[in-house]
């Protein structure tokens, strides 16, 4: 069978909105979607007894539950799997991502020790995971666009790929958006001939992917402006963003770069960050 997309719920409402949008993706994709709902040990994320006592009543089951039917109502077709793994949460999750074709996560999850899928946990499975992730903030709709950001790196090149393949599927414009200002840009001595070097070199990046998907409209946009600002002000008008884990200006040491790291916050539409397959 092929993989799922899997989604890690908690029972808080970005959660539920990351399992409407890993539905319909599963849907899309023709595959099964799968549920995972990850519970601490006692001695993790300072849960005690009681603590422990109350995800048993409150969590659980009933969460899974609940996800199933949210899920079964909406695709009634869709085949949906669940499970109840207890552990380290950022652990299952790239243990699940070694056999998904994507791992979808909430952008927060709930208060106290049910808080799962905040902070270093998302960054933890976005940043080595097997499989792209998809963190949901904002669900978007209707633009029939993908954004994507590009710098040439071997992230990028990946990410890009990723996104081809989803507009290609959603028969969606492509927006490939190349910020090359900030640090670490080269020094040049004329603009315009920086920017004639950047286009040459976007298109190079696209040509095969143009031709392996020619069915796709593409809107190439080479910016001086910083990645962060530009790609978050382009999530506004798309229904998914795609950057590779770490672009050109990261160390390589760093699973996370810090434009990917930025737009966990910033995107307003589900983002998808995607490293290269190994």
């Amino acid at each position: 069978m092929a993989d799922p997309i899997v989604v890690g719920v908690d029972g808080s409402g970005r959660s539920l909105r990351a399992l409407t949008w890993a539905a319909h993706e599963a849907t899309l994709h023709h595959r099964a979607l799968r549920i995972v709902h990850v519970l601490p040990r006692e001695h993790e994320y300072g849960v005690s007894r009681a603590g422990r006592d109350w995800l048993e009543h409150h969590s659980d089951q009933g969460i899974v539950d609940e996800a199933t039917a949210i899920a079964q109502e909406a695709h009634p077709d869709l085949e949906v799997t669940s499970d109840l793994p207890m552990g380290v949460p950022a652990a299952v999750l790239l243990s699940e991502a070694e056999h998904a074709h994507m791992i979808v996560l909430g952008a927060k999850g709930l208060g106290g020790f049910g808080s799962l899928l905040l902070g270093s946990v998302a960054q933890q499975v976005v940043g080595h995971s097997a499989s792209p992730v998809v963190i949901v903030n904002h669900v978007t709709m209707g633009h029939r666009r993908i954004v994507v950001g590009a710098d040439g790196s071997p992230h990028s090149l990946a990410a890009l790929a990723y996104a081809f393949q989803e507009a290609s599927l959603r028969g969606a414009q492509l927006h490939v958006l190349h910020a090359w200002s900030g640090p670490g840009t080269p020094a040049v001595t004329s603009s315009d001939k920086a920017a004639e070097e950047q286009q040459r070199a976007m298109a190079e990046w696209l040509a095969p992917l143009r031709k392996e998907h020619p069915g796709v409209e593409v809107l190439e946009d080479l910016t001086g402006e910083s990645p962060v600002p530009a790609l978050a002000r382009a999530s506004d008008r798309a229904d998914l963003m795609v950057v590779g884990s770490r672009g050109r200006g990261g160390f390589h040491g760093l699973a996370l770069g810090s434009v990917s790291h930025a737009l966990l916050q910033f995107s307003q539409c589900p983002l998808a960050v995607v490293r290269p397959r190994t």
